[in-house]
């Protein structure tokens, strides 16, 4: 099974987001999870201006310049995914998202495997149900990077499953454990990629919010 095809998943969205006035209508693109996409940086300074939600909606008006567009933060600091299932119906779906992320993999180590794969799979399968465009994303890194201990080593099992959850259900995928170590891979420090103990700096949110651009193709 392979996850869903980038060029092609998000061809109705983007076919709307083409669309000019007054043929256009507002397309909602929804950014669930922790941290991370809440803004935080240095805890507890939140920066939502230069997390990857803001910067994805930079560069869909960028590509789109007519859209009308709402990139809505609905993510929570400190969450793990079961938390954010609990709440899901009532705090995320009510947007009635065209596009959904969801990006927990950082704090699911507080939870076992096979909570946060039910967590996850019960937010899929609602979406789905209803429709929505899903991308998930796998975590982004933190200073277990430098020890690679046995925390390092559940971020990357948490990573595996996401990615094998893409590809069962033929969902998106943004792949930032992945898009973290090439940028390592090319010569750089992976200490540019953080700026707290477990958030990304402005260059980690950049790399983030371009992977997930990827799915949005300019008509």
């Amino acid at each position: 099974m392979a996850i869903a095809e980038s060029t092609t998943y998000l061809s109705d969205i983007c076919d709307e987001l083409a669309k000019h006035w007054p043929d256009n209508r507002t397309v909602n693109i929804v950014c669930h999870g922790h941290s991370v996409p809440s803004g935080y940086y240095c805890t507890p300074y939140v920066d939502p201006f230069h997390a990857y939600p803001f910067l994805l909606f930079k560069l869909v008006k960028e590509r789109f310049p007519y859209a009308v567009v709402n990139v809505i933060t609905t993510a929570i600091g400190g969450e793990n995914s079961q938390q954010g299932a609990a709440r899901f119906e009532e705090t995320v779906l009510n947007h009635k998202p065209d596009v959904l992320t969801i990006d927990y993999g950082l704090n699911d180590r507080q939870i076992t495997l096979p909570e946060a794969e039910k967590a996850w799979r019960f937010m899929i399968e609602k979406s789905l149900a209803k429709g929505i465009k899903l991308i998930l994303l796998t975590p982004s890194w933190e200073q277990s990077v430098f020890k690679k201990d046995e925390s390092w080593q559940l971020l990357i099992k948490h990573a595996k499953q996401i990615r094998a959850l893409a590809a069962e259900y033929k969902v998106g995928l943004s792949d930032t454990f992945a898009e973290f170590q090439d940028y390592v891979d090319k010569g750089n420090a992976p200490q540019d990629l953080m700026c707290h103990v477990n958030h990304p700096s402005r260059i980690g949110h950049e790399i983030i919010a371009l992977s997930l651009s990827r799915w949005f193709i300019a008509r």
